[in-house]
């Protein structure tokens, strides 16, 4: 009886969120047609004159950013209902994913600090209970990395916020103008982002976090806790764009972090890890165009980003299982299983920006503009983005060609 009500829960968590990631999409191409933007103040508390309201935004971003999360969370939701399926705590996970979500949701949705905050603190708590989910030391290490790390950023938008009571209100949106004589209060958001978006020096939790299960790994490093820095630089790109000292810094950050990430996946044996250092590589080249005042295309890269990341982890799933859960890309290789490999190739090949696929898209307008602008660094972009997917090369390489097929000839 349990069985069929957690598989049933599974099923039902997916129908609802791809039939609600659906309406989203539809309402997206609606305000998108229209050129539309809402916003909608629900009070919660009112005593004199004061009150507490939530605040929320509908625009074309918003919409189809929280389209892309709801989309790869429900087929996270269809895929756990099988990876999950000998786990004593099915119901305790799609809780904390559920949460997680949730989280998420309030902030792409808000333009009110405050509100942001209860987004940003509740991906850090959630995301703290998913890596720590398997309960043992090495889980417990990597889960207080994380969550220590994220709690710099939530200091960071603290103090931002307290920067914001002179302006009468947290919602920044109204107030961007007046924001700019400000600096501090940049530097605080641009710290916050930094931290969530694994920059340097923030970079060593994001591959500790590989210790949570693998249907976390493709929604947190995907399209949910990484991108939730870069979708706060996109906001407040207007103050960026109009600071040089703010965009060079944001350029050197984001050119360092790809070049550790792109180096260190090259030595990586963790299965996972390889590929949560090939999302630090492209957060770091997310950053870099944001630099360059290409905001829009950063936030295209983020979303053709999500789709195959997500695919990769779940493919990286599935060979896990195969190799008795080890993680060593050493010990893989000889696999039947044919539709997982397949889409392993293709979303690599995407990631590697192979021609008429996701990221071929995103990246070959990366670079056209790059060599429009005549900027110096275009030879670094131009190895950072290309060379340094060699690390994908090779997983493909030992998957299929490893000796160790033997042994796990499934």
């Amino acid at each position: 009886m349990n069985t069929l009500l957690y598989m049933y829960m599974y099923m039902y968590m997916f129908y609802f969120l791809f039939l609600l990631s659906c309406v989203f999409f539809i309402f997206f191409l609606y305000f998108l047609i229209n050129d539309m933007v809402y916003f909608f103040e629900f009070l919660i508390f009112d005593l004199n004159s004061n009150l507490i309201s939530l605040f929320f935004l509908f625009d074309w971003m918003s919409l189809l950013f929280m389209f892309i999360v709801l989309m790869i969370s429900s087929m996270l939701m269809l895929y756990s209902n099988d990876y999950m399926n000998n786990d004593i705590g099915k119901f305790r996970f799609v809780y904390l994913l559920f949460l997680f979500i949730f989280s998420m949701m309030f902030l792409i949705m808000c333009p009110n600090l405050f509100t942001i905050l209860i987004g940003w603190d509740g991906l850090g708590l959630i995301s703290y209970c998913l890596v720590i989910y398997f309960q043992n030391y090495k889980a417990y290490n990597a889960g207080m990395l994380t969550s220590l790390t994220n709690r710099i950023g939530d200091v960071a938008l603290l103090i931002s916020i307290a920067f914001m009571l002179n302006m009468g209100g947290w919602n920044f949106f109204f107030y961007l103008d007046f924001l700019f004589i400000n600096k501090l209060f940049f530097i605080m958001i641009l710290i916050a982002s930094m931290t969530k978006s694994a920059q340097i020096p923030f970079s060593s939790w994001l591959p500790a976090a590989m210790a949570a299960p693998t249907p976390v790994s493709a929604l947190v490093h995907s399209s949910t806790l990484v991108t939730a820095g870069i979708y706060l630089l996109i906001r407040f790109y207007s103050y960026f764009f109009s600071n040089y000292k703010f965009m060079f810094f944001m350029m050197v950050i984001g050119c360092l972090t790809m070049l550790m990430a792109g180096l260190g996946a090259n030595f990586e044996m963790d299965f996972k890890k390889i590929i949560a250092l090939s999302t630090l590589s492209q957060l770091g080249l997310m950053v870099s165009i944001i630099s360059l005042g290409y905001e829009k295309l950063a936030f295209f890269h983020l979303l053709t980003h999500a789709m195959f990341k997500s695919l990769l982890f779940l493919c990286a799933g599935v060979f896990i299982h195969s190799m008795l859960n080890f993680q060593d890309i050493r010990l893989s290789g000889g696999f039947n299983l044919y539709f997982s490999l397949m889409n392993f190739n293709i979303s690599s090949l995407s990631l590697s920006g192979m021609p008429f696929l996701a990221g071929f898209y995103s990246k070959d307008l990366i670079m056209e503009l790059m060599m429009i602008n005549n900027i110096n660094l275009l030879i670094f972009f131009f190895f950072f983005i290309s060379w340094f997917n060699y690390y994908m090369f090779f997983s493909i390489n030992m998957i299929y060609f490893n000796k160790f097929y033997s042994i796990f000839n499934y």
